[in-house]
């Protein structure tokens, strides 16, 4: 199990953007799983949509990418100075609203792994049944340098 304090080691991502709550599966090159807790605490809910919160579609996709990075960073071993950009979403389907109160279950798999590039196929899933699906495309990348002082405060 990878907690969140390791997530934020391996991703760059922070509150409010940060995706995933904790790995409980890795099988380094083939597949991980992964859960993010949505509560009616998500800044997201305050305007989708008001009275009837439901997690935008994108950002069900934004946690199966989440999760497929940490799968990436633990089977390539990433370095300091690299980071991994999402570069394509295909098949993407949805299937039923994700809602305040839902434990989302995040599983990928590798379908293909060279050099810089992968997919994967994700599915997420609460209760066991299917909210959503898509295959993610990520390309590894070297970390660019910023401007003199224009570092996160």
């Amino acid at each position: 199990m990878i907690d969140v304090s390791e997530i934020q080691r391996l991703l760059p991502h922070r509150y409010p953007f940060l995706l995933v709550d904790r790995i409980l599966e890795v099988e380094k090159g083939k597949r991980i799983v992964g859960i993010k807790n949505v509560t009616i605490n998500e800044p997201f809910f305050v305007g989708h949509f008001p009275g009837h919160p439901i997690m935008p579609g994108v950002l069900i996709i934004e946690a199966m990418a989440q999760v497929g990075g940490v799968l990436l960073c633990e089977t390539l071993g990433m370095q300091e100075g690299k980071l991994l950009y999402f570069i394509g979403i295909d098949k993407a389907k949805f299937r039923r609203p994700v809602l305040p109160g839902d434990q989302l279950r995040l599983e990928l798999e590798i379908l293909h792994l060279k050099s810089r590039n992968c997919k994967m196929k994700g599915r997420a899933l609460v209760e066991g049944k299917l909210a959503a699906e898509a295959e993610l495309l990520s390309m590894v990348v070297d970390r660019p340098e910023l401007p003199s002082g224009a570092g996160i405060k």
